[in-house]
C-alpha cells in the first residue's frame, strides 16, 4: 500500500494538473480585438504663393569717387597763397583758385610777348605797304596788263612779316595760359583728400600739390559670382538707358545707419581670373548731401556697405521658405487624403531665406515645413492650426533685415 501510494500518486497527480490546465485553456475568455490605427503626425504647412517681386542680389562693396584728380604744378614758382578750404576735408566749388603761384615772371613774359607780336604787326604793315607800292611801279613803267613777279613786289617778305605776326600771337597766348597756370582751379564740385604742398614751397611742374574727388557722384564696385549675373537685367545699364536696376546700400557712418539709394551704371565686363567674379558699378548722386540732395547720414568715400542690387522680375514663379526644400530639389506636401506627397521641382534659385520653384506646383498647395526624418509616401498627417490673431489686441510682426537696422536699439 505504501509503495503504490508512492510511486503511483506522483503520475496522478501530474495527469489531474494537466487535464486542469487543458480545461481552463478551453474554457478562456476571448479577447476583444481593435483595428489598429496609426498615429498622424502632426506638421506646420505653408501655402505656395506666387512671387509678383524682382530678384535680389546681394553684395558688398566699398564706396569710392567716380572721379579722382593728383593735383600738381603746371608751371614753376614759389607758392604764394593758398585757399582756406585746401585742407583734407575741405569743400570747394568748381573753379575755386586752391593755390596760387608767384606770378611775376610770367606776367613779365606776357608783357614781352605783348610787344614781340606789336613789332611783328608793325612790320608786317611795313613790308605790306613796300609791296603795294612796288606793284603801282611796276604798273606804271610796264602797263597795268602785266602781272610782277613775286621777288618785285615783296610777297616772300610779306608771307615772312606774316608768319612773325603768327609766331607772336601764339608767344602770347603761351604765356598768357602760363600765367593762368600759376592759379590752380578744378572743373568741379569736390573735396580735398589730403595736401601735399605749403605755402612758401618752391614747386616745379609735375609737383604733386594735392589729391582731390568729385563729390557729385560716388561709385561702389560690387563683386557679384557668375551665377547670380543671371538673375540681374544689366541691358538698359550697357545700352546706356535711364531705366537701370536700382539698388539699396546700407551701412554704418560714424556710429550712424544709413542708407542710400543708387542705380547699376555698368559692368566692368570682364571675369577676375583669381576669384572667378564679375563686377558691377552701382552710381550714387551727391553722397555728401552738398549740391542739394537731403541725407541724414552721408555717404563717406571709403566707406563699406552692403548692397542689394535689383533684378529680373520672378513672374510665373513660386516663392516659399528655405526649409520648405528638401534633398534632391524635392518638396514635401499634404495631398486630399491628409497623407503624405512628395513631389520634385525646378529649382530657378535659392538664398538662405526663399527658394523660386516652378513647375508641378501651384498657387494655394500645402507644403509642409516640418522637418520628417523618414518621408515615406502616403504617412498620415495632421496639420498644425494657426492660432487666430484677434484684432483687438496688438499684432506682432517680424521685422525684414534691413528694417530692423534701422532701429535705434539696434544702431546702439
Amino acid at each position: 500500500m505504501n509503495k503504490l501510494v508512492k510511486f503511483g500518486l506522483p503520475p496522478m497527480l501530474v495527469l489531474l494538473a494537466l487535464v486542469v490546465v487543458v480545461l481552463l485553456a478551453k474554457n478562456r475568455p476571448t479577447a476583444p480585438e481593435r483595428e489598429v490605427t496609426t498615429a498622424a503626425m502632426l506638421v506646420d504647412v505653408v501655402e505656395a504663393e506666387r512671387s509678383s517681386e524682382r530678384f535680389k542680389v546681394s553684395a558688398q562693396g566699398t564706396v569710392r569717387p567716380r572721379t579722382q584728380t593728383n593735383v600738381a604744378a603746371e608751371v614753376s614758382g614759389r607758392i604764394v597763397a593758398l585757399s582756406d578750404q585746401f585742407v583734407a576735408g575741405g569743400f570747394f566749388r568748381a573753379g575755386e583758385v586752391l593755390v596760387e603761384i608767384d606770378p611775376s615772371d610770367y606776367e613779365a613774359a606776357l608783357l614781352q610777348a605783348e610787344a614781340d607780336l606789336a613789332a611783328a604787326r608793325a612790320r608786317l604793315s611795313e613790308e605790306q605797304a613796300r609791296s603795294d607800292q612796288a606793284r603801282q611801279d611796276f604798273a606804271r613803267l610796264h602797263g597795268p596788263d602785266r602781272e610782277p613777279g613775286e621777288l618785285v613786289v615783296r610777297l616772300p617778305q610779306v608771307a615772312g612779316a606774316r608768319a612773325a605776326v603768327q609766331a607772336a600771337e601764339a608767344a602770347v597766348l603761351r604765356a598768357e595760359r602760363n600765367l593762368e597756370r600759376t592759379r590752380i582751379r578744378l572743373p568741379y564740385d569736390g573735396m580735398v583728400r589730403s595736401r601735399q604742398a605749403d605755402l612758401g614751397q618752391f614747386v616745379s611742374p609735375g609737383t604733386v600739390l594735392g589729391v582731390t574727388f568729385a563729390v557729385d557722384t560716388a561709385e561702389i564696385r560690387l563683386p557679384v559670382p557668375d551665377q547670380d549675373m543671371a538673375f540681374l537685367d544689366l541691358r538698359p545699364a550697357l545700352a546706356g538707358h535711364d531705366a537701370q536696376a536700382r539698388a539699396v546700400l546700407t551701412g554704418s557712418v560714424a556710429g550712424q545707419f544709413g542708407q542710400w539709394e543708387g542705380v547699376v551704371v555698368r559692368t566692368e565686363g570682364v571675369i577676375d581670373e583669381s576669384t572667378r567674379l564679375n563686377f558691377v558699378v552701382v552710381s550714387v548722386d551727391d553722397p555728401y548731401g552738398l549740391l542739394g540732395v537731403q541725407r541724414d547720414v552721408p555717404l563717406v568715400m571709403g566707406s563699406f556697405v552692403n548692397a542689394r542690387v535689383e533684378g529680373r522680375a520672378t513672374d510665373g514663379l513660386i516663392v516659399l521658405p528655405r526649409e520648405a526644400l528638401r534633398e534632391d530639389n524635392s518638396i514635401y506636401l499634404v495631398d486630399e487624403q491628409s497623407a503624405l506627397e512628395i513631389r520634385s521641382v525646378d529649382v530657378v534659385r535659392s538664398t538662405p531665406r526663399q527658394v523660386y520653384v516652378r513647375n508641378k506646383l501651384q498657387p494655394g498647395d500645402p507644403v509642409i515645413t516640418t522637418a520628417i526624418q523618414t518621408p515615406i509616401p502616403g504617412l498620415p498627417l495632421r496639420v498644425r492650426e494657426r492660432p487666430a490673431l484677434d484684432s483687438t489686441e496688438p499684432q506682432l510682426r517680424l521685422l525684414p533685415t534691413d528694417e530692423l537696422a534701422g532701429l535705434p536699439e539696434a544702431r546702439q
